[in-house]
C-alpha cells in the first residue's frame, strides 16, 4: 500500500445520497458506507424523516445515488411512523417507477428495541439475517432511531454503571463497525441532546469536531450519552432548529399578524477527511431538502 493508494482510499468508499446535491456535497457525496453516521438534534429537527428518506433511497441503484440494497430500521421510542413510510414510498416509485418495486416498503425491515441488552441479541440476529442473504434486496443500510432512548432509564451516574454503560457502548459500536465493513453497509443512528451549561470550548474543557457549541431553539445542547459515546462513531450531523416571529399582511385586516417560521439547519460536525460545512434545509411532503442560499 503506497502513500498515494491511501489518499485514494476515502474516494472509493460507496456512499448513499440524501438526494438532495446541496446535502450530499456537506457530506462529501451522501452518507459513507462502511462506517457509522450520527444524526444528532431535538425533537422535531428531522431526524426520522431523514433515516425514513434513506432507507427508501437505498433501494435504488447506485447510478442514481442508492445502494440498491435493503434496509433494516431498528426504532427504540414511540410508534413507528408507517404512514410517513408509505408516503414516501409512493413518492418515489412515481418518480423512479422502473427502478423501485411497487411496494418499497417490502425491502424495508423495522424492528423494535427497548433496551440495550436486546438491542445486542438483536445485531446477532441481524449478522445472522444478512449472511443467509434470503432477502429479494441484500441488505445495505441500517438504522436505529434512536440510540439514546436505550440508556435514558438504565443506567445510574455511578462509576460503576457508567463504565457498564461505556462498555456497551463499545460492544454496540463495535458490532455495528464489524457489519459495516464485512457487508459493505451504511450504519445510521439518531441520537438526542441535552442541555449544555459550562464553558463555551467545549464539553469538559475538550472541543469535539468543528463546531464549539451546538445551539437549537434558542438553547446550547451537546449531544447525549457524553464522550465515550462520540468516540464509537465516525461521522456526525447535527440538525439544529430555530423559531423565527415574522409579521404577515392579512389581506383586508386592520393589523399584521405575528406567525411562527421554523428554520432547519444541517450542519457536519465532524467526519473522516471532510471539513465543516452546513446548509438550511426544509421538510416537505417528498422528503428533507436542502435550500440554496
Amino acid at each position: 500500500m503506497t502513500p498515494q493508494n491511501l489518499m485514494l482510499l476515502p474516494l472509493s468508499t460507496p456512499k448513499l445520497s440524501i438526494g438532495c446535491p446541496i446535502l450530499d456535497h456537506c457530506l462529501g457525496g451522501g452518507i459513507a458506507c462502511n462506517s457509522i453516521t450520527e444524526l444528532v438534534g431535538e425533537s422535531g429537527s428531522g431526524k426520522t424523516q431523514l433515516c425514513l428518506q434513506l432507507t427508501v433511497r437505498a433501494q435504488l441503484p447506485p447510478s442514481h445515488g442508492g445502494l440498491g440494497g435493503s434496509s433494516i430500521y431498528i426504532f427504540t421510542e414511540f410508534s413507528f411512523p408507517f404512514r410517513r413510510l408509505q408516503q414516501l414510498g409512493n413518492l418515489y416509485h412515481a418518480s423512479y417507477p422502473n427502478l423501485l418495486r411497487l411496494e418499497p416498503l417490502e425491502d424495508i425491515y423495522v424492528h423494535g428495541v427497548h433496551h440495550a441488552q436486546e438491542l445486542i441479541h438483536v445485531l446477532g440476529d441481524i449478522e445472522a439475517f444478512i449472511a443467509i442473504d434470503h432477502t429479494r434486496l441484500p441488505v445495505k443500510l441500517i438504522v436505529i432511531d434512536s440510540i439514546a432512548a436505550l440508556f435514558r432509564s438504565q443506567y445510574q451516574t455511578t462509576p460503576a454503571d457508567l463504565k457498564r454503560r461505556s462498555e456497551m457502548f463499545f460492544n454496540i459500536s463495535g458490532t455495528l463497525k464489524g457489519l459495516a465493513n464485512k457487508y459493505g453497509l451504511a450504519v445510521v443512528v439518531t441520537n438526542q441532546v441535552v442541555d449544555f451549561i459550562g464553558p463555551h470550548h467545549g464539553v469538559n474543557g475538550v472541543r469535539l469536531g468543528n463546531l464549539e457549541s451546538l445551539d437549537t431553539s434558542g438553547r446550547r445542547v451537546s449531544p447525549a450519552l457524553g464522550l465515550a459515546w462520540a468516540h464509537c462513531i465516525n461521522s456526525r450531523v447535527f440538525l439544529a432548529r430555530h423559531e423565527q416571529s415574522i409579521e404577515v399582511d392579512i389581506r383586508n385586516a386592520p393589523s399584521t399578524s405575528i406567525c411562527s417560521q421554523t428554520h432547519r439547519t444541517f450542519h457536519l460536525v465532524f467526519a473522516p477527511h471532510l471539513a465543516y460545512a452546513s446548509a438550511e434545509f426544509v421538510i416537505k411532503k417528498e422528503g428533507i431538502v436542502g435550500v440554496s442560499q
